[in-house]
């Protein structure tokens, strides 16, 4: 049962670091705005009429 014991600890170790980084990020990284610009082509906007 003790190896059941050190499993489930490390277990919550390993979530309680990877929750602790994602909070950090959280707190300490802060984005920078910028513009985004995509390009679409004139066919995906006004398609061709299809042919009868």
């Amino acid at each position: 049962m003790p190896t059941l014991f050190r499993f489930l600890f490390l277990c919550a170790t390993v979530a309680a670091m990877i929750y602790g980084s994602m909070w950090a990020l959280v707190i300490f990284v802060e984005p920078k705005p910028r513009d985004v610009i995509v390009k679409i082509p004139a066919e995906r906007l006004n398609p061709p009429a299809p042919s009868q």
